[in-house]
């Protein structure tokens, strides 16, 4: 039977999906990948393949997940199936420069950045970047990792070797101009099927580990939860800025059906996006508010997606 296979690393995140699946009484299947193996003379199972797997895989002791799902994701390729969130959003998942690189060629703005191994050349990069105020973070990452402000070459230079410095799981640190935003929030754009749902608002001044999972909040201590008098997430109501058509564009271009793209506002209006996040999440007590649910579209647009399959 022809079925929704869902390939991910991490069950808190992917309950939230199951459940809407289970409520649209759709067949599914869940393909939890940090280890296993794959029969390259074998053909897969009938159905549509929608991949969840995430950059901060390392994190949960799955420090492999996203290469075997490479491999898993390349043979469903040769065999023709449909991929929601193939081998190109895998890449840009796992990747923050590619990041960059894709949504500088869609002419989306992003700050500037530069990516260093080692670190003498982080410093040498600090100079380089020639921004007096700059933050570093990990180039694969996920829940703010590596994320530090510094408002001198000095300063970096001590973090350097305190011994606090927190070595990239890929090697390669990003050091980036800070944007200073008039208020502390940022905005994540939700697109699904390309489109856009929504934008939520989320507050910054407790730091940027910005899952808007419900699980965060009980696995990273400084993930933001939803407080009685601000909530952390509001979901904008008459919110489409005259980017987002640019932003389903870039998308288009790179194969990606399901994101977030993450975006901070400075003094001057520029907008600047800062991540792309294939293996996006949505926050309950906020869509219970607008009373939008990115999880049920999801599971809409998977419906539809193996209904079509079925056809073809």
């Amino acid at each position: 039977m022809s079925k929704i296979y869902v390939i991910h690393e991490n069950n808190e995140w992917t309950d939230h999906l199951t459940k809407r699946l289970d409520e649209l009484a759709l067949p599914y299947e869940l393909w939890h990948l940090d280890t296993g193996q794959l029969d390259l003379m074998s053909e897969p199972p009938e159905g549509i393949f929608y991949n969840r797997i995430s950059a901060s895989s390392h994190t949960r002791d799955h420090r492999f997940a996203p290469e075997y799902t490479e491999a898993v994701l390349a043979w469903l390729e040769r065999h023709n199936r449909k991929i929601i969130n193939g081998p190109r959003a895998l890449r840009l998942e796992v990747s923050k420069v590619n990041q960059y690189m894709a949504l500088q060629k869609a002419g989306i703005q992003t700050p500037d950045t530069m990516a260093a191994v080692g670190k003498e050349e982080i410093v040498s990069a600090a100079d380089r970047l020639g921004h007096a105020s700059f933050i570093t973070k990990h180039n694969r990452a996920g829940k703010g990792q590596g994320v530090q402000m510094f408002h001198s070459k000095e300063a970096l230079k001590g973090h350097l070797e305190s011994g606090d410095f927190e070595e990239p799981v890929d090697g390669i640190t990003l050091l980036q101009q800070y944007i200073q935003a008039p208020e502390p929030y940022i905005i994540r754009h939700e697109f699904i099927n390309g489109t856009f749902l929504y934008g939520v608002k989320v507050d910054t001044s407790e730091g940027f580990e910005l899952c808007p999972a419900d699980a965060c909040s009980i696995e990273d201590q400084f993930c933001p939860t939803d407080a009685p008098d601000k909530p952390k997430f509001e979901i904008l109501s008459d919110y489409r800025p005259g980017f987002i058509d640019t932003y389903e564009q870039f998308l288009q271009q790179n194969d990606v059906d399901v994101a977030a793209i993450e975006t901070i506002q400075d003094a001057s209006g520029n907008v600047y996006a800062y991540d792309v996040n294939t293996n996006t999440n949505y926050n309950s007590d906020a869509e219970a508010v607008a009373d939008v649910y990115g999880m049920l579209e999801l599971a809409k647009y998977l419906k539809k997606e193996l209904e079509n399959n079925k056809k073809s």
